[in-house]
Formats: C-alpha cells, sequence, structure tokens
C-alpha cells in the first residue's frame, strides 16, 4: 500500500506512535509518505520507503496568523496525487482530520481518497471541546472513512463528547520491546545515586495535567522509609514550579533535572520504578516504555491507564493527589525484592505480549484493507 501519514513531528506520545507505525510500515514493503511542517524527530535515519513532505506556510502580511491547515490539505492533494497514495492516515484530529477531509473534497472528482483518523487525547478532552473547536471535531471525525482511538476510555469519551455515530476501532499504542527491554546499566545509576540509593523516574512534556509536583511530593514520602532519588526526563510549562518545590521541600539534591533525552532506554533500566501520577492520560505511553524495560508503574486511575496498569500486578494505581497512597506502594514494592521481581516480570511480559508492534501493526495494516475495501 502507498499510505500517508501526518502528524505533529514534536515529542509529544501522538507524534511518536505515528512515526514509529510508518517506521513499521515501511520496512513490511509498504510505501509511506510523511506529510507535517517539520521531520518528526523519531526519523532520525535514513529508511527506506519512507519520504518525508513538509508543508510550507505563506508569511503574506495580510495574513495575521500563519495558514497551516490550508497549506496542509494542498500539501496532502500534491503527495496524493504525484505519488498516487492509497490513503491519508492522520493522527490527531485538528487539524489534520480536517485538512485531509478538504483535500478529499479537492480531489473527489479524480479519486476516492479514503482518510483514516487515529484520535490520541488532548484532541478530545481538552482542545476539541473548546466552543470554537468541537463542531469542527465532530464533523471531521464524522466524515472520516474510518476513526480509530487508542483506549477503550478515548473511544467513549468521544461518543459521549460529540455523540459520534461513527464506529471507532480502539487500537492501542505499542512499543518496540526488542529496543525497549531489560539491560543491566551501571553508569548512570552510579551517577545519580551513589551510595545504592533507590531510583524513581518519570518522563513527560511537564504539562500541568501531569502534575509532575506530585513526584516530587511522593519522594519525599519515600525517602522517610528508604533512600530514593528521583530522575525527571523532559521539560515544558511546569518545570519551573517543580524546581522551585524541590528548594521548598529541601530536595535539590535527590531530584535530577535531566530535560529532554533521546538516550530514554538507558535511563528507564538505571531506575527501579515509574511514577505517573497525571489528572488525564488516555493511554500512557510513557508507562508502556517503562514496562517494556521491566519497571513495575505507579500511576493514578485516570483515561485509559487501568488499561495498561494491571493493579498489584504490573504495578498499583490510586485516586488522583492521593501521594500517601502511591507513597506507600512505591515503598512496599522497593522494601520487597520478591514482589518486585514479580512485578517487573509481570510488566515485561504484558508489554511484550499485549503491546509489541508485532501484535499491534498488522492490526492496523488489517484496517487499511477494510478501509480501502481490499
Amino acid at each position: 500500500m502507498k499510505i500517508g501519514i501526518t502528524c505533529y513531528p514534536t515529542y509529544g506520545g501522538s507524534g511518536v506512535i505515528a512515526t514509529e507505525l510508518g517506521k513499521e510500515l515501511a520496512l513490511r514493503g509498504h510505501k509511506v509518505h510523511f506529510i507535517s511542517y517539520a521531520l518528526p524527530f523519531r526519523l532520525s535515519r535514513y529508511i527506506e520507503n519512507i519520504v518525508f513532505h513538509e508543508v510550507e506556510t505563506s508569511k503574506y502580511p495580510l495574513f495575521e496568523f500563519p495558514l497551516y491547515s490550508l497549506a496542509l490539505a494542498s500539501k496532502m492533494v500534491e503527495v496524493v496525487e504525484f505519488e498516487n497514495l492509497d490513503l491519508l492516515h492522520v493522527h490527531y484530529a485538528l487539524p489534520h482530520a480536517t485538512s485531509a477531509y478538504l483535500a478529499k473534497q479537492m480531489l473527489r472528482d479524480k479519486r476516492d481518497l479514503k482518510i483514516i483518523t487515529t484520535l490520541h487525547g488532548t484532541d478530545i478532552t481538552l482542545v476539541g471541546l473548546e466552543p470554537s473547536f468541537l463542531p469542527l471535531v465532530k464533523f471531521s471525525i464524522d466524515q472520516s472513512n474510518g476513526v480509530t482511538a487508542v483506549s477503550r476510555f478515548l473511544k467513549e469519551k468521544t461518543i459521549t463528547n460529540y455523540s459520534c455515530t461513527k464506529p471507532i476501532e480502539v487500537i492501542p499504542n505499542f512499543i518496540d520491546s526488542e529496543l525497549y527491554k531489560p539491560n543491566e546499566q551501571t553508569s548512570f545509576r552510579d551517577h545519580i545515586a551513589p551510595n545504592g540509593e533507590k531510583i524513581l523516574v518519570h518522563t513527560s512534556n511537564f504539562r500541568t495535567v501531569k502534575r509532575v509536583p506530585d513526584t516530587i511530593r511522593i519522594l519525599k514520602k519515600v525517602r522517610e522509609d528508604i533512600p530514593a532519588k528521583l530522575v525527571l526526563v523532559g521539560d515544558g510549562p511546569d518545570r519551573s514550579e517543580c524546581e522551585r518545590l524541590c528548594r521548598q521541600l529541601d530536595l535539590c539534591d535527590d531530584v535530577k533535572f535531566l530535560g529532554k533525552q533521546e538516550g530514554l532506554v538507558e535511563i528507564l533500566n538505571s531506575a527501579d520504578l515509574f511514577l505517573i501520577p497525571s489528572q488525564s492520560e488516555s493511554f500512557g505511553l510513557a508507562a508502556l516504555e517503562a514496562m517494556s524495560c521491566g519497571l513495575p508503574v505507579i500511576s493514578t486511575s485516570v483515561g485509559g491507564l487501568p488499561e495498561l496498569v494491571k493493579h498489584n500486578e504490573t504495578g498499583f494505581v490510586a485516586e488522583i493527589g492521593d501521594i500517601d497512597r502511591m507513597s506507600k506502594y512505591a515503598v512496599d514494592l522497593l522494601t520487597n525484592e520478591k514482589k518486585f521481581k514479580l512485578f517487573s516480570h509481570n510488566a515485561r511480559q504484558r508489554a511484550i505480549n499485549q503491546f509489541d508492534k508485532s501484535k499491534v501493526v498488522p492490526i492496523y495494516e488489517k484496517y487499511y484493507k477494510t478501509i480501502l475495501g481490499k
């Protein structure tokens, strides 16, 4: 198949999954064309069967804001025509699904372009609910030939919020379990915890919904029972607040801010527990990456997280903001070696058996063929 993929090229989960899906499809012999305003950051090397098409926006002074949605639709038309694409797979409803619909209409006299829209989270639960966007999101979903969501939670939320009648297929996020796998690492661990302290880790975009300050408060309570350190990977709006909280709680030497990092596998393999205390999480790709490396996960009971983290099996699930309970769960695992090893094994096995790319990517292939009528 010849497949066009549009996604945000940034560090967010939707861009990661879209890029990894495209790479895997290319390795399976499909022709994949990425269409976006910048090269997706996960496309860091040449891969046969993958081509990138950059969307250029006009800087004409009449337009106060760049007309990216229109420029994207125009580029989609160009790529579909000249590369003879079978379908467009857009990730994130706004503006990608809307641009794809416009491209479909522009091509309607020449071909019946198929559009698949994958919903990832805040496009449905946050941005799309703004009054100025809600009708547009509903329209774009309804006009797609196929719609997928990364969790049952997100599917149900979409149906409820937008009164959608379009069937939605649940296809979860996935992981390369041969890349994200347990591997003894000593140099990084020795650097972070030179005295053998336990290491908690959290990765995110530091937005308010991630509740990153909660991880620092959890560390404070864990340290009342055992020596521990916290590693925070990523950057974003709440980083300054987190740094201020560290100073307030006298934890500056025990919390390590690493910023955005490429070597995530090494960092995860040097840690003991993964914390994800979010107030909203449609799937929890960061938690899946940690589980694949054999890390038990302590999460909140929101969104798609309970579909991923099995309570008292691969980790623990608590209510939003319940710092005391999450801290107790952390101490329980970190002081019980037998239990920790069991949870670590269970986390790795769940990642392999349910969410490995070899299990999920064929589901996308089958769905493509269904939409194309093959």
